[in-house]
């Protein structure tokens, strides 16, 4: 992509309404713009990030062992009528009537919608466990919509189900997810926390929320600074070995960590002291089991085997997916502008021309990003005739991780020069091993 032609509507001035970084990096970097108060259009460059994340949330569930699926966003309120949960979330749901007079709600969660479905198609054990999942647009009518991205009342968000025969199966799936999730952040970049925490009006008592740490946080955290040490890496997972699920689940939720919510004193006062730490945190997911609070109101039922029928075994899985493109700035940035880690950056480097029209800076920025593209990459080219300090601020304030420059002088001596935008370290190299390393870099992750 050249930049000559893409629609990036850079911000000269700091937008007076943004009151956290990510909300200005955000508005500045021409990502998104505000339609209404907490709804926003998302612009090329930030739907591009959108769509990275989505997509590795679905590869994430999907190798968890999770089907994807897609429900509406309009639902039906009777169905939230059956389940006794209509009054649930108060003025932040937006109900609408039909022509007809029917009663329609914009859903902020799917319980009911997806028990409606599994009961309508699911009568037997042998069919059970199932995990469904999609990935939508939600509302919710918050009273105070701020911080852009990170508390609007449209938003983008994963929801999962499971359903399981037993108490058992469902802690599995739980587990399940919770690891799934903890392999999701750290491909995005993230250390994200999980945390016991409150259920709200999904309900149940089992619940972690993940958190990533950031002064901006809404939440006040508690937690052994043990956990923050802790990682997956490319350790291989067997999703369907309970023994596993449970040992990387307490793995993760041995170290105290819990937001203020849950908070205990005295069981916290049993950590180290060199160890307590106590910070802020966005919430970028969570995970519930309730069991059979949904499908018994619902009458989501299953023949157990045994010449019965029983409720099955629910929990409810979120990640809020347009939320964590705040997060992730908040959580990596500088003065400049943004930092994207790696694996959730729009272009994979930005291509900088230093002297546009002259022939050999021409022909080199032409051939670095044929090379890049022709290995499966993604560069970003400033073709654009602007002055130096421009293009520079340009490729800060979007973040891109990698910069290769490209100018007269350089080309002379053989070499154009790299650099990375988190450490500000450049190098000057010729330009075929330029491409080497940016491939390099990006190998297992692009």
């Amino acid at each position: 992509m050249r930049l000559s032609r893409y629609f990036l509507p850079v911000l000269k001035e700091t937008p007076r309404e943004a009151q956290i970084v990510s909300h200005r990096y955000m508005l500045q970097a021409g990502m998104i713009k505000q339609a209404t108060a907490g709804i926003y259009s998302w612009l090329p460059l930030g739907f591009k990030v959108l769509r990275k994340l989505e997509n590795i949330v679905h590869e994430e569930q999907q190798r968890a062992g999770h089907l994807p699926m897609l429900m509406p966003t309009l639902q039906p309120g009777e169905l939230w009528e059956e389940s006794g949960r209509d009054n649930s979330y108060g003025p932040e749901m937006l109900r609408v009537v039909d022509r007809h007079g029917r009663k329609m709600l914009y859903g902020p969660t799917n319980e009911e919608m997806i028990t409606d479905i599994f009961r309508s198609h699911v009568g037997s054990y042998k069919e059970l466990p199932l995990t469904l999942y999609h990935i939508q647009w939600k509302f919710r009518d918050e009273v105070r919509p701020r911080f852009g991205v990170m508390r609007g009342r449209e938003f983008f968000m994963k929801d999962g189900y499971n359903f399981d025969l037993t108490k058992d199966d469902a802690l599995h799936a739980y587990n399940r997810h919770l690891v799934s999730y903890l392999r999701t952040y750290e491909r995005m970049g993230l250390k994200a926390i999980p945390m016991r925490a409150d259920s709200g009006p999904i309900g149940g008592e089992d619940t972690h929320e993940f958190l990533v740490l950031a002064e901006t946080g809404e939440s006040e955290v508690f937690y052994d600074s043990a956990v923050t040490d802790l990682h997956l890496g490319d350790r291989e997972v067997d999703y369907d070995s309970v023994e596993q699920c449970q040992a990387i689940f307490d793995e993760w939720t041995t170290p105290y960590a819990r937001t203020d919510e849950t908070h205990d004193v005295g069981v916290f006062a049993n950590v180290p002291e060199g160890r307590r730490r106590t910070a802020r945190g966005i919430e970028v997911g969570q995970i519930f089991y309730f069991g059979t609070k949904y499908s018994e109101t619902m009458g989501a039922l299953v023949d157990d085997g045994k010449g019965g029928k029983v409720p099955v075994h629910m929990g409810s899985h979120g990640i809020g997916v347009s939320r964590l493109l705040g997060a992730i700035i908040e959580a990596s940035h500088d003065d400049k502008g943004i930092i994207w880690p790696e694996g959730v950056t729009p272009f994979h480097c930005g291509i900088l021309n230093m002297r546009q029209g002259d022939e050999a800076a021409d022909a080199a920025c032409d051939a670095l990003y044929a090379a890049l593209t022709a290995l499966g990459l993604e560069p970003l080219y400033d073709d654009r005739d602007e002055r130096a300090g421009a293009k520079f601020g340009t490729m800060d304030m979007i973040g891109l991780p990698w910069r290769i420059t490209v100018g007269p002088r350089g080309l002379k001596n053989g070499v154009v020069e790299l650099t990375s935008r988190r450490t500000g370290e450049s190098e000057e190299l010729p330009p075929e091993e330029a491409v080497a390393k940016i491939a390099k870099i990006y190998e297992g992750i692009a």
